[in-house]
């Protein structure tokens, strides 16, 4: 007998309604993705008007030939075969279909007249599409001459901060709505367009929606003065000093590129239509730093593709390279050192460089432009400077080789753009002093020239990670238990909670020094059965290796070879891996801004299903709540916009609130050396602290046994060579003066 339906039976119970069933097979980054990440769908853009709800369930076609939309990815990604798949151009999809190919292709070089075309929206429209992309534009420093917006008269307020410590006059720029306006409207290079489209990029990003109108387009389009007060042809447009936060994966790189690509491009059409008998010669005008070699390396193989066909040259600096003619073919006692070689001799090996647009870390354009005794020599010919991750380029770290490459460029009309997902208060008024004092040193003045301004770009919300990504943070009490957690999401056993996400390769592990690192490695490296591939599945990545092995793993990684890549922070800065599923921070990052860039490192564009994984002890509780706050921030952004379904993750409101807040003290302690315990100078020092940090699940007897063995095993081999130099002197002994 039931007793509840005996007890119940004079009740009316309402039924609930069954929950929904979720389904069983869950999205992941190296899956790809399906349509355009960054724009929502939900009630219509502001820009596409109705033609997004007649177009809903059908394919969207342009003249006669069906738009597919092409993310370098295929539909499943089969992340782990040995070979890269070349990109498949949106343009050779318009020719296997036949007839329409013609059409595709003079619909690109010729936008302006095949394509329909598209408004400019008014100035409540573009606000409000501003508004809904949560883009922020500011001007920084002086704005006195801008002029107060439509919108601005309609609330009653002006773009003046008369009397406001630190308020800043916000502009409302024309919006990017579509990458067929970057011909259209903005001019831009027949084969740069064409180029575009070859990569599959049809509908621009949160951060291109907001830049490249203020680098592209004329004082009306930034929002700079009104619509209603044009100025006339004749007068100059104000030049644009760029600082622009976007989070990570949002399309940085390829925004800055076309603005480098398209004024380079101006100004060589410019130069042959005064020398129209000379053919331009390639000499550096852009500069482009990055802080590791690998960003470095990333941004020239992106600039190339755009670049291909248009003469404009984009090269990565190397050892040897020189950027000044003054300097090349020093030897060694000459105001120069010069690079030497491996080769036996040491022979110097400098060259000049001929090509437009450079890139390169902070130290070896210094070396490339530096003499021995007088010092950086000046760059006046280079008109763009971008500083890639800016944050880190500013930072204590590179801050003196940044400051004396940025002073060494000497132009007059030269354009900075700082690009990073995290720049602080302090970064951005230490970039902005600096960009006055160089005006102020060269004798600038916005009355001298053309007006200039400094602008402030803010994609979403400032400083905080992506929130398409499900974080987890895990407690590991001790550092046993953080391998055996590790260990766990490598052989997970059983079947994982339909709620909770699980970690599938191939995902990057991050420690915190190179050692913990090299020793990570040297425990993980039989794990993946054989089998599977091996220990050749798992490498370890960090600034010792050559820079010849660190492209090898780079490039095996990218391929599938390997499935877990273990390093520090040098990858966790700007490196696209499209098909990364997840990110295990195995020691916590030094601060809130690296665990940003490090969780960044997946659910790139947009793509759904990234995990990252954060394991902390004992020895991290003072220090994880900066951690906390952002994974928080996060998880408040995916809940108001339904960026996915968040159930059974999160952060637990008892957990932030029970976690020790961190002093400004440790904050910057910690950002310089990291948590104390784990520092290599304590692992060296030896003692029970460095045992207790050590990665490792063997015990102490078993490592005295191992080091016993090693012991015997070198004492052997020095006693033979003993013996084989002993019995060399005997057959070596004198004898005596030959007649």
């Amino acid at each position: 007998m039931d007793m509840f339906k005996l007890l119940t039976r004079s009740s009316n119970i309402q039924k609930s309604a069954p929950a929904p069933k979720k389904s069983s097979s869950r999205q992941i980054p190296s899956d790809g993705f399906s349509g355009h990440p960054y724009q929502d769908s939900e009630n219509g853009d502001a820009f596409f008007g109705n033609e997004k709800a007649k177009s809903r369930g059908t394919k969207r076609k342009r003249s006669g030939v069906e738009e597919k939309h092409d993310d370098g990815l295929l539909g499943q990604l089969d992340f782990f075969r040995g070979g890269a798949r070349s990109p498949v151009s949106s343009e050779k999809q318009a020719m296997d279909s036949g007839k329409g190919a013609t059409t595709r292709k003079l619909d690109v070089q010729d936008a302006h007249i095949t394509n329909p075309f598209i408004p400019d929206l008014s100035e409540e429209e573009g606000w409000r599409t501003l508004k809904k992309h949560k883009l922020k534009v500011t001007v920084l420093g002086d704005a006195s001459g801008i002029q107060s917006s439509h919108h601005d008269e309609q609330k009653g307020t002006t773009s003046e901060p008369v009397g406001k410590k630190n308020a800043h006059p916000q502009i409302s720029p024309q919006p990017l709505t579509s990458f067929i306006q970057l011909r259209s409207k903005y001019g831009i290079s027949r084969k740069l367009a064409g180029n575009l489209d070859a990569q599959g990029y049809t509908e621009p990003s949160e951060v291109q929606m907001g830049s490249l109108p203020l680098l592209l387009g004329t004082d009306e389009d930034r929002g700079l003065i009104s619509r209603r007060d044009k100025r006339s042809e004749t007068e100059p447009r104000a030049d644009i000093d760029l600082l622009t936060i976007a989070p990570t994966g949002s399309g940085k790189t390829l925004g800055f590129l076309i603005h480098v690509l398209q004024g380079l491009l101006e100004s060589r059409k410019a130069q042959r239509e005064t020398k129209a008998d000379k053919r331009s010669e390639h000499r550096v005008q852009a500069l482009i730093i990055a802080p590791t070699h690998e960003l470095a390396d990333q941004i020239v193989n992106e600039g190339r593709k755009l670049a291909s066909g248009t003469g404009i040259k984009i090269s990565g600096l190397r050892k040897g390279m020189r950027l000044h003619p003054d300097l090349v073919g020093l030897k060694h006692g000459d105001t120069t050192q010069g690079v030497t070689d491996d080769t036996p001799g040491g022979h110097t090996h400098d060259f000049l460089v001929k090509t437009d647009i450079v890139v390169s870390t902070p130290l070896l354009f210094l070396h490339a432009i530096s003499a021995k005794q007088s010092g950086a020599a000046s760059l006046p010919d280079i008109r763009f400077l971008i500083l890639d991750e800016a944050d880190v380029l500013l930072d204590p770290l590179f801050r003196e080789q940044t400051l004396g490459i940025w002073t060494a460029c000497t132009n007059a009309s030269l354009r900075t753009s700082l690009w990073s997902a995290t720049i602080g208060s302090s970064i951005e008024s230490l970039a902005q002093t600096f960009i006055l004092d160089r005006r102020r040193n060269l004798g600038l003045t916005s009355s001298s020239i053309s007006q200039h301004y400094i602008v402030r770009l803010v994609v979403g919300l400032k400083d905080s990670a992506i929130p398409n990504v499900a974080h987890r943070l895990v407690y590991a009490a001790s550092e046993q238990g953080k391998l055996l957690a590790l260990r766990q999401l490598l052989h997970p056993s059983g079947a994982p909670a339909a709620a909770v996400p699980s970690l599938q390769p191939p995902f990057l592990v991050f420690t915190q020094t190179i050692p913990r690192a090299i020793a990570l490695h040297s425990e993980l490296l039989y794990d993946i059965p054989f089998e599977a591939g091996g220990s050749s599945r798992i490498a370890v990545l960090h600034s010792n290796l050559s820079d010849s092995a660190r492209a090898n793993i780079m490039a095996g990684f990218r391929k599938g070879e390997i499935w877990i890549l273990i390093t520090t922070d040098l990858l966790s800065r700007g490196v696209d891996f499209r098909g990364l599923n997840g990110v295990v921070n195995y020691d916590i990052p030094n601060t809130g801004a690296s665990y940003v860039h490090r969780v960044g490192r997946t659910g790139r564009q947009g793509r759904e299903g990234g995990v990252a994984v954060t394991l902390y002890t004992k020895e991290d509780i003072p220090y994880v709540k900066n951690v906390a706050n952002v994974i928080a921030a996060s998880e408040r952004a995916k809940e108001k916009h339904n960026v996915a379904d968040n159930e059974g993750e999160g952060m637990q409101k008892w957990l932030l609130d029970a976690l020790p807040n961190v002093s400004k003290k440790t904050r910057k302690e910690m950002k310089r050396k990291g948590v104390e315990s784990r520092r290599a100078t304590t692992e060296a020092a030896g003692g029970r602290g460095a045992r207790k940090m050590r990665i490792s699940t063997k015990s102490g007897y078993d490592r005295r046994l191992e080091n016993k063995k090693k012991g015997v095993v070198d004492g052997s081999r020095k006693r033979l060579v003993q013996e084989e130099e002993g019995s060399r002197l005997e057959d070596e002994e004198w004898e005596g003066i030959d007649d």
